[in-house]
């Protein structure tokens, strides 16, 4: 089936359920989505691109086993979660090798596609996941941000701990996947400045002041469109995202005027047209604040109280183009 004018490319794999609604909003209105994940190059995947003597754009073709794609008709692309390189019929250095090849080759030309959309770029969203830049621009954009501390110095944090007790630890990012596939997570963890030991020095650690937080806030912007949810675990739980997630108590909340410039300016300096913020709730009625914990350029949000909302800003901000 070949693509028309107006395709909107979804580049993620096939079980992401956060990519779903966004697909069907965007079906409703009319354009051709077209589901791509780059992890199927092969068999599966055969694409084909051209630039030069007098191109000055990518054009040519990609064809999945169900659709294929003009590549000069793609208007918009969603980024998601592509799953990671395959290649396991080949010996180690030659995956390693073909990974690059593809990584470069495919990923690079649909992140370069002419006079497209994207929410977000790849480049984009490499760049925000970094979480001393997250603190840094928000930061500089006005927002509350805790007292933090990176090193691998035990005493930096035996002394900051002293200072901001009591902390807490973040990892920068989520634990690699097994070789079986199985996944895990490290959550935000008190701390005990007493088990703080030479360990420390292996690698770079995040501590922060905790905040005396009465709730957490999930804050996702598209373009000018702000969905805001206070989120309460019914047993305190220091990081919601350990929960089981049926018990969370959500609830609709206004986000003030101020906040929501400074959202603003922190995706325009990272180039973002979607993001997902968290913040740490304390006091409450006109006391309320609201500390920055972070920002998921690329974040999940099929499972808020809001999700048709928010399936159809992206779907109407792709249509743009």
């Amino acid at each position: 089936m070949r693509s028309s004018r107006g395709t909107v490319m979804v580049i993620t794999c096939m079980d992401d359920v956060t990519a779903n609604p966004v697909i069907a909003a965007s079906n409703e209105r009319g354009s051709r989505v077209a589901r791509v994940d780059p992890a199927d190059i092969g068999p599966d995947l055969t694409f084909s691109a051209q630039i030069g003597a007098d191109q000055v754009g990518w054009t040519g073709s990609l064809r999945t086993l169900t659709r294929d794609v003009a590549l000069e008709d793609v208007q918009a692309v969603y980024y998601r979660r592509p799953s990671p390189w395959r290649f396991h019929e080949l010996p180690p250095q030659e995956r390693e090798f073909a990974k690059s090849e593809a990584r470069h080759g495919l990923d690079g030309m649909l992140a370069a596609l002419p006079r497209c959309r994207y929410v977000n770029r790849p480049a984009a969203v490499e760049r925000a996941e970094v979480k001393p830049a997250q603190l840094q621009v928000a930061a500089e954009v006005g927002f509350d941000v805790p007292a933090t501390l990176i090193t691998n110095d035990p005493g930096a944090v035996r002394e900051f701990a002293a200072k901001h007790a009591p902390i807490v630890y973040k990892s920068f990012r989520g634990v690699p996947a097994a070789p079986g596939g199985e996944v895990a997570a490290i959550w935000t963890q008190r701390i005990d400045p007493a088990d703080v030991d030479e360990s420390v020095r292996l690698t770079a650690h995040l501590f922060q002041a905790e905040v005396p937080k009465t709730s957490d806030a999930r804050v996702t912007v598209v373009g000018s469109r702000v969905f805001a949810s206070e989120i309460t675990a019914l047993d305190g739980t220091l990081d919601w995202r350990r929960d089981d997630w049926d018990r969370l108590v959500h609830t609709p909340i206004e986000v003030p005027a101020p906040i929501k410039v400074a959202m603003r300016f922190y995706l325009r300096r990272f180039a973002l047209a979607f993001g997902c913020f968290d913040f740490a709730l304390t006091g409450s009625g006109t006391d309320r604040q609201r500390t920055f914990l972070g920002c998921n350029p690329n974040g999940q949000w099929a499972w808020l109280p809001d999700a048709p909302a928010i399936a159809a800003a992206l779907a109407d901000t792709l249509l743009e183009g």
